[in-house]
């Protein structure tokens, strides 16, 4: 079962509506979900909340450490709980990923994101989860940086809630271990698709030549 789940961001207002912040968001969501608050623990470098269920313990967690030292955090609550690697699951934002969609990972390489960088340093293996949170690419490389440290435009950040609150459907199968399960239920669970356009109805009469003429003429 996954006994602590990790949202990476950065801290401080200026950054909390921004792509990279996704993870934060996913921890928030599940806080709400599961009713408890999130609090300043200077032991663990970062914002904490401890709940019991089914009779396990379970952590919420945000590193306040700056994304590129996230790992410190992990690995000091990890260590000291005794919570194995394969235990853990880190939402984070994916730019591999289209906003509105998350997947699920387990292990691989943390491709260039510098709060998995730390995470797997710290942990001293990449054998752990990955809730990845789509955000979408710029298009450009030399613009992932701007582009992670920037809000999404509003389209994009429903997209993603949407995307949250979906995923937050597998909760159940992610405390019982259910890998497979949850897997099956992010995976498959995405935006609706936007209707097609409606058919013109053969049976509508013909617009007259008079208001074809005038209809094109203001196009």
């Amino acid at each position: 079962m996954i006994k602590l789940f990790v949202g990476l961001g950065n801290p401080g207002t200026e950054y909390e509506g921004t792509r990279h912040n996704a993870g934060f968001w996913w921890v928030d969501a599940l806080a709400r979900e599961l009713k408890v608050n999130l609090v300043m623990d200077r032991g663990y470098h970062g914002l904490l909340a401890r709940t019991t269920l089914k009779g396990e313990t379970v952590w919420l967690l945000e590193p306040q450490t700056f994304m590129n030292l996230s790992g410190k955090s992990v690995a000091a609550l990890a260590r000291f709980f005794k919570i194995k690697p394969e235990e853990i699951l880190v939402a984070h934002d994916e730019l591999d990923v289209v906003p509105g969609e998350a997947k699920l990972k387990f292990g691989g390489s943390h491709a260039g994101h510098n709060g998995l960088r730390d995470t797997h340093a710290q942990l001293g293996t990449g054998d752990y989860w990955r809730l990845r949170l789509g955000v979408g690419h710029p298009g450009v490389k030399s613009e992932v940086v701007h582009w992670v440290l920037k809000k999404p435009s509003l389209d994009h950040r429903i997209a993603i809630d949407q995307s949250i609150d979906r995923s937050l459907k597998a909760l159940p199968q992610l405390l019982a271990g259910e890998m497979d399960k949850a897997t099956l239920l992010i995976h498959t669970s995405k935006p609706p698709r936007p209707k097609p356009p409606r058919a013109p109805d053969p049976a509508a009469p013909l617009a007259s030549a008079s208001t074809t003429s005038t209809t094109t003429a203001a196009t």
